[in-house]
């Protein structure tokens, strides 16, 4: 009997979560199994099924699961004592981070930047961000935009689109304007100009706001991409009217769209830049909040967090900065970019049925499709054939591919053949219920 109750407790079932965890659970409804292993681009579930990661973590594992020399970094760290918990106490593993982050990243970039540790996750980088804003500015209101996403915390829900993310506040939400997104308003509207109009008109009702935050690529929000020409125009409205620009590179930065940070075609240069998700390289909690040198005007522990000393997470982060310490791995995301999106426009020529629009950049691309619910039927599909994506957009109407960074080129082409098949199937099946009906 004894080894039978072993056996029973032992058993990988999703029973347990659905008894024990919270309703508030998400992603485990989407994907039905039970993971147990992960290398590069894999997962494989506790029954052994294989699974191609177009996910990665939300943009949390740009380098993939497990990779090999980050993981030998951390044993190491681990076998030899080193600090885990500090706080923003000085430690070597945090010292060489900084270095290494200052001469691999900003000093070829030419920025200059503080780097400030707010607390492990995104959402305490967009709330760092907006305080400090608030107290260089003196002023209160931020502007946002249009199917945004910042974070769950109240200051970052405050500048989040989503209805249902912002109704989960479950209070108002004060002291931001939305603002019209690039092309939110058609192709043939410069939302840049409406924007500037309002602050410059006396009679708008609208207060000059402390600063304006933005994602260059809006990746919950439907993989909707600024163009170059109205990121520029935003920044020079910040620049003429002494608004501080946000960036928020939390899931476009880190190489995701190509570049190390997403904004570096247009040639802006932020005041404040938010990092998060695959700054620690390994999946560990890290955020960064960049701030301009002028700007860094915070009295000692002003903002502070328990958590923001991850001395793990700095030395993966310190370790993944070797993909970066030259071109050769953002000339491999560029053509792995170009080969998704060729897949893409084929697709949608090839299936007029999807009635979809290609978007995105880099290697943050979907497609959003015209018909309701059939994005999620095929990331449904996609998963029954060992593809793990989720969708976009504020009815979910965008499938999403998000492959790591440096999955090889057989391992994209197996994941974009599940996805046509899936496609496929999924568009049959429309076809075969309406002939039904």
């Amino acid at each position: 009997m004894k080894i039978i109750k072993e056996k029973e407790r032992n058993k990988t079932s999703l029973s347990t979560f659905e008894e024990l965890e919270s309703e508030v659970r998400s992603y485990c409804r989407s994907f039905p199994t039970v993971f147990n292993r992960a290398k590069g681009y894999k997962l494989w579930s506790a029954e052994g099924k294989e699974y191609i990661d177009f996910f990665a973590g939300a943009g949390g594992l740009n380098y993939g699961h497990n990779d090999f020399k980050m993981k030998s970094k951390l044993l190491e760290y681990i076998m030899n004592d080193g600090v885990t918990h500090s706080l923003d106490m000085a430690t070597k593993a945090k010292e060489k981070f900084l270095r290494r982050f200052k001469e691999v990243i900003l000093e070829p970039r030419n920025l200059d930047y503080k780097t400030m540790f707010p607390g492990p996750t995104g959402t305490n980088a967009v709330e760092s961000a907006l305080k400090l804003a608030r107290k260089v500015t003196g002023r209160v209101t931020v502007f946002s935009f249009t199917n945004a996403f910042h974070g769950m915390t109240m200051g970052s829900l405050s500048v989040t689109a989503n209805s249902f993310k912002r109704n989960g506040a479950g209070a108002p939400l004060n002291y931001t304007c939305r603002m019209p997104y690039d092309q939110y308003m058609g192709e043939d509207v410069d939302t840049s100009d409406y924007i500037e109009k309002l602050i410059t008109d006396n009679g708008s009702g609208i207060p000059l706001p402390a600063a304006i935050i933005l994602e260059t690529v809006q990746g919950e929000g439907g993989l909707n991409a600024a163009s170059t020409c109205w990121l520029k125009k935003i920044e020079q409205i910040c620049r003429r009217y002494k608004i501080l620009l946000i960036v928020d590179d939390i899931q476009a930065g880190c190489g995701r769209t190509g570049t190390f940070f997403s904004f570096e075609p247009a040639g802006i240069v932020p005041d404040i830049v938010c990092l998060s998700k695959s700054i620690g390289g390994y999946g560990l909690p890290l955020s960064l909040t960049l701030i301009k040198p002028e700007y860094d005007v915070w009295s000692p522990g002003e903002h502070n967090g328990t958590f923001r000393g991850n001395n793990m997470a700095f030395v993966t982060a310190a370790e993944a900065l070797t993909y970066w310490e030259n071109d050769s791995f953002e000339k491999e995301i560029k053509e792995k970019a170009k080969i998704i999106r060729r897949f893409l426009l084929n697709v949608v020529d090839k299936y007029p049925e999807l009635q979809g629009k290609v978007r995105g950049r880099g290697l943050m691309q979907g497609v959003a499709c015209g018909v309701e619910g059939l994005a999620q039927k095929i990331c449904g599909a996609s998963f029954e054939r060992g593809l793990v994506m989720e969708t976009a957009g504020p009815n979910s109407e965008v499938f999403k591919l998000f492959p790591p960074l440096n999955i090889d080129r057989e391992g994209l082409q197996r994941g974009l053949n599940i996805l046509e098949a899936s496609i496929q199937s999924c568009l049959n099946q429309c076809i075969n219920e309406k002939i039904c009906s």
